[in-house]
């Protein structure tokens, strides 16, 4: 019988060991996934060595049994015979990593009772009860879980956008912004309300709708009484009290509070206007601006004189009129 050494590891055991006796003898967890089968119950037999001299009793096959626990693991040595008669067995059961197909959790964390399949996953999600943030921004000092995170932001300072729309010319930070602005083409708009008909195109969005059914604000500021629907919402405000502008035109270096506000900037550049009316040709660099021209195809008005029942489409030619019962000077 050939055993081929990419399946088969070596296993010099001769009595009963726990799981975690077993992880110490191969350094890494993932091994264990390499030396037993997933299917639980079945029996992994393993030569000790490709080029070991096989020993006059002729016991040089173990026998490793996986309750469906994890709990106990036996091993047992076989022989000559035995090796003849569980050739096919062995065949059968290939001994490979299989946690694309069956994630056993083995880590659980001891403060919330969450498992995890890796241990670099449980210290990964231990750090939300410890607050721990090793990860550390050069530039800005910002510290962050992941690094993955740390990455993402570091994006802001040097402008890197390698996420690309292959139906625009469109880049992104982030592989998530990506996706979310797919949408806009292709008019999907997954996330909906369980509460009314409306749907969006992020579960942010979503989440912050959701907020006006119980007019619930969760994210509270500590330096005034200010409270907002998103945690997003929070992080800007709370960068008005500090006076840090994280966000910086990469063109002109003028630097912004919140993300929207720099790429509203960004269209004085580039010349952008993505907000396009419907019933006409004209377009628009803000969402707000096509709003007010949608108003001269209705014909509505919704700012009112309080004074004098006079309306008016936009609130800047309201502002104007009130001057003329206030007696205020126009320049």
């Amino acid at each position: 019988m050939q055993f081929d050494k990419n399946k088969y590891l070596t296993l010099k055991m001769s009595e009963p060991i726990t799981k975690e006796e077993l992880e110490v003898n191969f350094a890494q967890r993932t091994s264990l996934y390499n030396i037993v089968n997933i299917n639980l119950n079945k029996v992994v037999e393993l030569k000790q060595n490709e080029n070991d001299a096989k020993p006059e009793n002729g016991s040089y096959l173990h026998e490793v049994f996986l309750n469906s626990t994890f709990g106990k693991l036996e091993v047992k040595e076989g022989n000559d015979e035995k090796m003849q008669t569980q050739d096919d067995n062995i065949n059968s059961y290939p001994v490979k990593d299989q946690r694309t197909t069956t994630e056993e959790k083995l880590y659980w964390c001891n403060q919330c009772d969450k498992k995890f399949s890796r241990n670099s996953n449980l210290i990964r999600h231990q750090r939300i009860h410890t607050g721990e943030k090793p990860y550390q921004c050069s530039q800005c000092g910002n510290s962050f879980s992941r690094k993955r995170h740390l990455i993402e932001h570091q994006r802001k300072h040097t402008g890197e956008k390698p996420y690309q729309c292959s139906q625009c010319d469109k880049s992104f930070p982030r592989k998530s912004h990506l996706t979310d602005h797919r949408r806009t083409h292709t008019g999907e708009k997954p996330y909906q309300c369980s509460q009314c008909e409306k749907a969006f195109l992020t579960n942010s969005k979503l989440i912050s709708h959701q907020i006006t059914h119980t007019g619930k604000k969760p994210y509270q500021c500590n330096q005034c009484d200010k409270a907002f629907i998103s945690k997003q919402n929070l992080i800007t405000h709370e960068e008005r009290h500090t006076g840090k502008k994280s966000y910086q035109c990469s063109q002109c270096s003028k630097e912004f509070f919140t993300r929207w506000n720099l790429i509203q900037h960004q269209r004085t550049h580039t010349g952008e206007k993505p907000f396009q009316c419907s019933q006409c040709e004209k377009a628009f660099s803000w969402n707000g601006d096509l709003l007010i021209h949608l108003r001269t195809h209705t014909v509505e008005k919704p700012y009112q004189c309080i004074q004098c029942g006079k309306a008016f489409s936009r609130k800047s030619a309201l502002t104007y009129h009130q001057r003329i019962h206030t007696g205020e000077k126009t320049i």
